[in-house]
């Protein structure tokens, strides 16, 4: 996840205030200003002094950037850099800011070498693009591949204890958290935005499925559906595949009746299969091959829904190699 600073030099307390409710990172303003920025919101608040410019106009600027940097300066290129002299340095260095001006040279930033520069500096002529900087660059995680699996089995198994991950955000139709008995196979898990004659939607929520599953996480890690706690980013997915970040604000754990819920899907490897313990209730819905969200209740064996495939093998989360089966 990228880092944004909104430098407001010379102060501007509209720009400051837009900065604050975009959710920038920090904010940096002259020193006699720091203050003023304090009363207005909890905000880290850096000078000009903390974070130097080097201006690239040169080859020799490379090194002055680079010798800083390796110094421990938090230095920043001056806006008007270039990509292949920002590439040298980047190849040298762990950390880079760069300044930008607007959305296009901030995603260009982000993007250099793959990797791209780990903060992003927005100067005022920017500000108009900061919140479509603050979504881009820190909410989304990049484009997920995912699959049309057929539903195989659909049985019920009685009482377990379900997850309900209520989130800080509204989410939209079509998205949802990818859930499954295995990290090699998880399940595309709608969020509750339809409505129906009996429960009015909440798009803040997604009910997950059974404590043990998997959720996929940010980047590329797992954990237990058991283990999310208020405060906690998760990944949304849409059925598009991209991505976003949402922070739980809370976690509700009930027993409910269950249903287990298997699929398969061909790959270039050959068939896998997986699986999803879901609430049986008419609210809990997958994501369509259409992309449309489908109710467990009217959800039928061949139906197709949305999945995603991966090599098996976590430890505490993380992706390891391993040989491992999971069902």
């Amino acid at each position: 996840m990228k880092k944004v600073i909104f430098k407001s030099v010379p102060f501007d307390k509209k720009l400051i205030t837009l900065a604050l409710e975009s959710g920038v990172d920090a904010v940096m303003v002259e020193k006699d200003q720091v203050k003023n920025v304090q009363s207005l919101g909890r905000v880290t608040v850096i000078t000009p002094e903390d974070m130097p410019v080097v201006e690239l106009t040169k080859k020799a600027d490379e090194d002055v950037a680079v010798n800083k940097i390796k110094a421990g300066d938090n230095v920043a290129l001056k806006k008007g850099w270039e990509i292949i002299p920002v590439e040298n340095i980047l190849a040298q260095v762990e950390n880079l800011a760069l300044e930008c001006e607007n959305l296009d040279r901030a995603i260009l930033a982000a993007g250099i070498l793959e990797r791209g520069c780990d903060t992003i500096v927005v100067l005022p002529e920017g500000a108009t693009d900061l919140k479509q900087i603050v979504a881009e660059l820190k909410l989304s995680q990049g484009k997920l591949d995912l699959q049309a699996a057929t539903v195989t089995a659909i049985e019920a198994t009685g009482l377990g204890h379900r997850v309900c991950v209520d989130t800080i955000s509204m989410l939209k139709r079509g998205q949802g958290m990818l859930i499954g008995n295995s990290s090699a196979f998880s399940f595309l898990v709608h969020a509750e935005t339809e409505s129906n004659p009996y429960v009015a939607a909440r798009p803040f929520r997604v009910n997950a499925g059974a404590v043990h599953a998997y959720a996929q996480m940010p980047g590329d890690k797992t954990t237990y559906l058991e283990e999310l706690a208020a405060g906690t980013d998760v990944l949304i997915v849409g059925a598009d595949g991209n991505t976003s970040l949402a922070t739980v604000g809370r976690v509700k754990v009930e027993i409910r009746p269950m249903l287990l819920i298997k699929a398969e899907v061909k790959t270039k490897d050959g068939v896998k299969a997986g699986q999803v313990f879901l609430q049986n209730a008419e609210t809990i819905r997958v994501v369509s091959d259409k992309g449309e969200p489908v109710s467990v209740v009217t959800l039928k064996v061949g139906d197709k829904i949305m999945v995603k495939t991966d090599e098996a093998g976590r430890h505490f989360g993380m992706r390891i190699k391993e040989e491992i089966k999971e069902g």
